[in-house]
């Protein structure tokens, strides 16, 4: 028969009795010290880009702000030919085929640049990395974000290298510079991808200033 332990002295090698644990410092998480709108806005200043910022929304799986502007010429065009803002991305994948794109419409958004506002930097860059092969993109960080190890180490070098600039947020919402995004990357032609983000762009765009999509 096996002999059972002896339950009434448990110890460790070197008869050490077990030391109990102690809990953990719980460290608050780190929040956004405005709201989305008010950081984009600030970040938008701040980085020069004159344009509107429109509403946080969710574009390719992403959510970004982005600062844009219409180009009164091409929707007045557009307007004449009834095409409004199309956001179905089939028909939008198809303007690029070599024997429709002659026919498809100009587009009629300016991109300025995107921005993605987010409590990690992490979260932030997944956001904004699609859009920078396209134009101008930066993340919005609260400053705590940025003094950490983890930020210098991983998110700087990375930053830099997808050519992102990064804005920082004090606790009273006062933006600053952390990093200034560079034009020394490959920008990619236009795309369906592209296209579709200018679409919902101008989509968007109408929203903001209420002008017509289409002729009555």
């Amino acid at each position: 028969m096996a002999a059972t332990p002896n339950m009434e002295s448990s110890t460790v090698a070197g008869g050490a009795k077990r030391s109990r644990s102690l809990p953990s410092r719980v460290v608050p998480p780190i929040e956004l010290p405005a709201s989305v709108e008010e950081l984009s806005r600030k970040a938008a200043v701040l980085l020069g880009w004159n344009g509107i910022v429109l509403p946080e929304t969710t574009v390719l799986g992403r959510k970004i702000c982005v600062v844009a502007r219409l180009r009164t010429d091409v929707h007045a065009e557009r307007i004449a030919m009834g095409m409004g803002p199309v956001v179905d991305r089939a028909t939008v994948d198809t303007w690029t085929w070599p024997e429709l794109a002659a026919t498809a419409p100009a587009p009629a958004a300016e991109i300025i640049g995107v921005l993605a506002v987010a409590r990690h930097w992490r979260t932030a860059m997944a956001s904004a990395v699609p859009f920078a092969r396209y134009g101008e993109a930066a993340m919005v960080l609260p400053s705590p974000a940025v003094l950490t190890e983890d930020y210098v180490g991983n998110c700087l070098p990375r930053a830099r290298a997808y050519g992102l600039a990064i804005v920082s947020a004090d606790p009273n919402a006062v933006t600053d510079l952390d990093l200034e995004g560079h034009n020394e990357r490959m920008i990619l032609d236009e795309d369906p991808v592209s296209r579709l983000v200018n679409e919902i762009v101008y989509d968007q765009l109408l929203r903001a200033t209420e002008l017509p999509a289409e002729v009555d």
